[in-house]
């Protein structure tokens, strides 16, 4: 059988043998917006949880919007548009509008990369700047939180008289799901925030991690810094598999992300009945799949169909290499990934980025991994912990000869954007 994986901007067309192939796990059917600008309009001026938009920009001296980065497939440009008019339009001067770039630590954007977020006519008309999570000096400290956690925000964010975040609901590896308060923190969080939210003492918890937020500490922990800073109004979008608006919600940071939450969850969860020894699966491809780091996602979103002791293939373009410096030299400082554990455990280590190595290693103990990009050579890819392979079919076909005649596979074209699960 033919199936195309989500793969860098094209997609990746492999051939699986469809015997034993038991379940293509994929988003459920759901009917995009047919106008999505009356949509967006609809719930800006029906908000869940706040007066309108209009109503909240009314007396503001200034306003900050805070977006995604270009790891995110937001519809930033139609997000923006309404938005810049309705608080344009309540008397706030476009020179006293910030658009923020939610950076979290990941690196800053390029000026091609806020043209393809925002659009050329935003991006040239109105301040588009990045957050820069390793700059303390551009933080205002606001206390700590409940679990201990040092709260550092931007400050051009605390600053502002009207604070507003967009973003994208969809599974999170760690936080149940992106959105919401996410935008906050990490998205706009200092370094010395973000090393003790994304630190063991979380990162370990059992309920951390896709779908979940009941007892989450990631999700607890951020939402209420999220609360403490301060949030106006938030405006969230759900898409489909194409990447088209399913559902936008606006309002209140909590009220209105659990209500995107609640239409996620009939949109991407599927499942099979019973774990499987392969799966194939991917890093969601553009902008998700370009670094090595980003599609840790990926194989983390196959984690609960895969059986203790099996395999995961994983397709990803790679293009932009493995990530960070930081998160490079975690690989050429540990042997393997026990040592790696033991050392994040100790209260006196910390490495940026560690946490995705973390995540690794979560998946490692459960399962194998085999890499398949054309963007890493495959020396390269082995040294990360993980095997590289030379396509798809030949992984799956070394995998079969692994588990036997009656191995069982399940395929993820979409990875981590879809919520998979045994039931």
């Amino acid at each position: 059988m033919r199936v195309r994986l989500e793969y860098a901007r094209t997609g990746l067309d492999v051939e699986l043998p469809a015997e034993r192939v038991v379940r293509t796990l994929a988003y459920k059917d759901a009917v995009p917006l047919a106008d999505p600008v009356a949509a967006l309009d609809k719930v800006l001026a029906r908000p869940n949880g706040t007066p309108s938009l209009a109503e909240l920009a009314q007396g503001r001296t200034d306003a900050c919007i805070v977006i995604c980065d270009i790891t995110r497939p937001v519809p930033n440009e139609l997000i923006l548009t309404p938005i810049l008019a309705t608080l344009e339009a309540a008397g706030i001067p476009r020179g006293k509008i910030t658009i923020l770039v939610a950076t979290g630590l990941h690196r800053a954007s390029t000026p091609d990369e806020i043209v393809e977020m925002v659009g050329e006519r935003i991006a040239a008309r109105y301040q588009v700047v990045d957050h820069h999570g390793q700059e303390i000096n551009e933080h205002t400290y606001l206390g700590v939180s409940p679990r201990g956690v040092p709260i550092w925000i931007d400050s051009r964010y605390v600053r502002a008289d009207l604070k507003i975040t967009t973003g994208l609901i969809e599974p999170h590896l760690m936080a149940g799901f992106s959105g919401g308060r996410k935008l906050i923190c990490p998205g706009i969080a200092a370094l010395e925030t973000v090393k003790v939210w994304h630190g063991p003492a979380f990162i370990e918890h059992p309920n951390a991690d896709c779908g979940i937020l009941e007892g989450n500490p990631v999700h607890e922990e951020n939402t209420w810094i999220g609360r403490h800073t301060g949030c106006d109004f938030i405006v969230n979008v759900v898409i489909d598999a194409a990447r088209r608006p399913l559902k936008f919600v606006a309002g209140d940071m909590e009220q209105a992300f659990l209500e995107g939450v609640e239409f996620v969850r009939q949109v991407v969860v599927d499942t099979v009945t019973e774990p499987v020894d392969i799966v194939v699966t991917s890093s969601a491809g553009y902008p998700l799949d370009t670094t090595f780091y980003q599609s840790v996602k990926g194989m983390t979103g196959a984690l609960p169909v895969v059986k203790q002791g099996g395999t995961i293939i994983v397709a990803a373009s790679l293009t932009q290499g493995i990530g960070s410096p930081e998160f490079v030299s975690l690989f050429k400082e540990h042997a393997n990934l026990e040592v790696f554990v033991e050392r994040i455990l100790e209260k006196d280590y910390f490495v940026l980025d560690q946490w995705q190595l973390e995540e690794l290693a979560k998946v490692r103990r459960k399962a194998k991994v085999k890499m398949v990009s054309d963007g890493l050579p495959a020396e390269v890819i082995n040294t990360l912990f993980v095997e590289s392979a030379p396509s798809v079919e030949q992984a799956v076909a070394d995998s079969l000869a692994e588990y036997g005649p009656n191995a069982t596979i399940a395929v993820i074209p979409k990875g981590p954007y879809v919520l998979a699960q045994v039931g």
